[in-house]
């Protein structure tokens, strides 16, 4: 197939396009190039800023696509600039929403593509939903060929999934674990999450291209492993090779005392807050065979291993260190005072 990725070189598209080269797809990639050289060699690169559509034009001359898949794109407008730009250029579109948009709590912690799309908490899953409107309105009056993917917590080695940090990433919650420190979890830890490594979803994902079962439609995409946030810490230690010390702090007060930027609401209540247990069915159906094969314990060592040998990506975060220190000596605090 001759396929097209706006993207290519984050923490899902990274996977699939090293499978998709690898299974010999004429594939391009349209992006800025400020990773290409981990592009491999046999795919062919546009180098141009997605929202400059007269740049863009002038790399597509001529060129129709089996898919073009839109990994960067989070508002209408950007649906819009897409739709003028490939509606009669490919056989389908492919774009990435997010498992996030479903709304929080669901009726029923059993998450299927027919959950409800509504979230109060959370601006970017707003806007994926009326992404996700915006395109089936397409398909529905204009016959634009869409599929919708909607992926919840995908990583890959250069960064472990966790549920509390800051705008730096993870590095300093596995610092405060080689030193011995209290790391904070979200709740009581006892809540289900679900984590898919990126080489997993890819499979999913590929298996949906060129698939007229999927054209008009929406799929999920998960692991069927579900781990309670204790659980996923503890994982993380072990990989560590420390023993964690998880210090439970609700959810709504984590969101209330960080700061604003750093969108604990979105991030917290608005999302891995809440148990849900993913229904990956339909995807099966369209897939055949599809199975994510990669248990998160094995998945986080890999992570651990490249993060350790890789001081690039070891970004240390006082700012978030010191919050951590203060959250838990206000609880602490309280605590004692109560028991006056």
């Amino acid at each position: 197939m001759k396929i097209l990725l706006i993207g290519g070189t984050g923490t899902i598209s990274s996977a699939i396009t090293r499978q998709l080269a690898a299974e010999g797809h004429e594939l391009w990639l349209l992006n800025r190039g400020n990773r290409k050289d981990e592009v491999p060699a046999s795919v062919k690169q546009i180098i141009a800023d997605i929202e400059d559509e007269a740049a863009v034009l002038g790399g597509l001359p001529d060129k129709t696509f089996d898919a073009v898949c839109e990994f960067i794109g989070f508002v209408p407008s950007q649906v819009e600039r897409d739709i003028r730009l490939f509606r009669g250029r490919t056989r389908q579109y492919v774009y990435i929403s997010s498992a996030s948009a479903y709304n929080k709590p669901a009726a029923s912690h059993v998450i299927t593509e027919g959950t409800t799309l509504a979230n109060p908490h959370w601006e970017y899953s707003r806007n994926k939903i009326a992404c996700e409107e915006l395109l089936m309105r397409e398909y529905r009056e204009r016959g634009f060929p869409v599929t919708i993917v909607r992926p919840s917590h995908t990583y890959c080695e250069r960064g472990v999934p966790l549920s509390v940090h800051g705008l730096k990433g993870s590095w300093q919650v596995l610092k405060r674990m080689q030193e011995g420190k209290p790391v904070i979890v979200h709740g009581d830890g006892s809540s289900l999450w679900t984590l898919t490594w990126n080489e997993d979803f890819a499979r999913g994902f590929i298996g949906l291209l060129g698939n007229p079962k999927a054209i008009g439609e929406a799929f999920q995409i998960m692991s069927d492993e579900q781990l309670t946030w204790t659980q996923i810490y503890k994982c993380v230690g072990n990989a560590l090779n420390v023993t964690v010390k998880p210090y439970y702090v609700a959810s709504e007060f984590l969101a209330a005392v960080a700061p604003k930027e750093w969108d604990f609401e979105g991030n917290l209540l608005g999302d891995k807050a809440v148990t849900v247990c993913f229904d990956c069915t339909k995807l099966k159906r369209a897939v055949p065979g599809f199975q994510a094969t990669t248990r998160f314990d094995e998945g986080v060592r890999r992570c651990v291993a490249y993060i350790l040998a890789h001081p690039e990506l070891q970004i240390p975060d006082p700012e978030f260190d010191a919050w951590c220190d203060r959250v838990i000596e206000a609880q602490e605090q309280t605590k004692e005072k109560l028991k006056k």
